[in-house]
């Protein structure tokens, strides 16, 4: 496909006009002012059109969808013990699939063309993944037993095992990664199997850390040490980490973090609806730390738009920071879009370059509240919605186009979450 005539972000993520670019295959192989001679193939015409990479939700529970708005108003841990954990212990595989597919939808339509997740029952999130044209990074959640002491006895070692080889010939468009789900529902014997295990096969591990304050302080008190210090004693952070939230981190955190390949992730729409407070984002960027930005959960958060992310992100450290100039347009795009396919191990996107994977979305900029422009990328991240999306490519294939998802039944979808939230709440009464 040509996209004629159009505004691109390009790699250094500075916008040019009047541009050309060509997919061909899953990759970008030609931008330019100039048209090449000879071209034959669809044309877009980019009248009024901006390209921009694909965004990256990089923490994520995609089928928790089918909880969006279950348990309402309470702070995190009793929200999960009495509302979370009982839903989720009555979802079934097929349940899981639905979500996963409800949930691909809306990111797709709001710009994103990979995701980080963490949950169970891996192998239907993978087949809706599959599905719907994503791509993503998935892990299966570990938690502790009582019952059972070695990791390899636990299903999410063996789901993690049967992903790695179901996914073993097919291309990279999703990847496993281990999850260990917090240091709080985990021991030190877990831990350091699972830190050995993903240093065995090369695994990215995905995980939650000080997410409010008391998970934080009790795991001083039992260990005289923060939950990123702990795992590093447990030799967690020798493998790439992405660690969700760190929102009550202190000094050595941030050198925990620094001297190890951990990316941690900005989830602001979760933390502030919970309530569990602002996530010390300056002091990461001044520090050089490569940070990630993602939605959580559709339970806590309650959407997985990654535009209103980005919105909100910008906009709440300009407040905390009181800095207007901190987290500018530039800034927060590079970090939901570069940052997050290089925490995924995806070093051929994020940005828009002769031969990188087509993963682009396309602004319609011919809208009463996006003009004037003064500054395309300001009004993309104060002002665009996701309905300003009008095309999602996702390695060189179009996933959704002026409001159409090119692979999925979207009334089949939503038809299907209703039904599982009428038998889960009977079920529960």
């Amino acid at each position: 496909m040509l996209f004629e005539d159009i505004i691109i972000l390009d790699h250094n993520f500075e916008l040019q006009t009047g541009m050309n670019l060509i997919t061909n295959g899953d990759k970008i192989t030609y931008i330019g002012k100039e048209l090449p001679d000879n071209y034959e193939g669809d044309i877009y015409n980019g009248k009024n059109k901006v390209i921009l990479p694909g965004f990256f939700n990089t923490h994520c529970h995609i089928p928790m969808t089918l909880l969006r708005g279950y348990g309402e108003g309470l702070p995190l841990q009793r929200w999960l013990f009495e509302k979370m954990f009982p839903f989720e212990a009555k979802l079934t595989p097929e349940d899981c699939y639905w979500g996963s597919l409800l949930g691909a939808m809306e990111m797709i339509k709001s710009g994103v063309v990979s995701y980080t997740d963490m949950y169970f029952n891996i192998e239907n999130i993978v087949l809706a993944t599959k599905a719907s044209g994503l791509k993503a990074n998935i892990s299966h959640g570990t938690s502790e037993n009582s019952n059972i002491s070695n990791f390899k006895d636990l299903i999410a070692y063996k789901d993690t095992e049967r992903m790695i080889e179901m996914l073993r010939n097919e291309n990279d468009s999703i990847k496993i990664d281990i999850g260990l789900h917090a240091e709080y529902t985990s021991n030190e014997s877990l831990i350091r199997q699972v830190a050995e295990y993903a240093k065995d096969k090369n695994l990215i591990v995905h995980t939650h850390v000080s997410e409010t304050k008391s998970e934080h302080e009790n795991c001083k008190e039992k260990y005289g040490l923060s939950p990123l210090a702990y795992f590093e004693k447990c030799g967690l952070l020798e493998n790439p980490v992405i660690a969700a939230h760190c929102v009550w981190i202190e000094e050595e955190d941030f050198n925990i973090i620094k001297r190890n390949k951990v990316t941690p992730v900005h989830c602001v729409s979760s933390n502030l609806k919970l309530g569990s407070g602002f996530a010390p984002i300056k002091q990461m960027l001044d520090k050089g730390i490569q940070l990630g930005l993602g939605t959580d959960g559709a339970s806590s958060n309650n959407n997985l738009n990654m535009l209103e992310e980005i919105h909100l992100a910008s906009l709440v450290n300009k407040g905390v920071n009181r800095d207007p100039q901190f987290m500018s347009p530039k800034e927060i795009i590079r970090i939901a879009t570069l940052n997050g396919a290089l925490s995924q191990g995806r070093g051929d996107t994020g940005c828009i370059k002769m031969g990188n994977k087509a993963d682009i979305i396309v602004f319609d900029m011919d809208k009463p509240h996006l003009q004037p422009v003064f500054d395309v990328l300001s009004n993309i991240v104060y002002s665009a919605s996701a309905e300003d999306i009008c095309l999602t490519m996702i390695d060189g294939e179009i996933v959704y186009k002026d409001g159409v998802f090119t692979n999925v039944d979207s009334e089949k979808i939503i038809y299907q979450a209703n039904i599982i939230k009428d038998r889960i709440l009977s079920e529960l009464s």
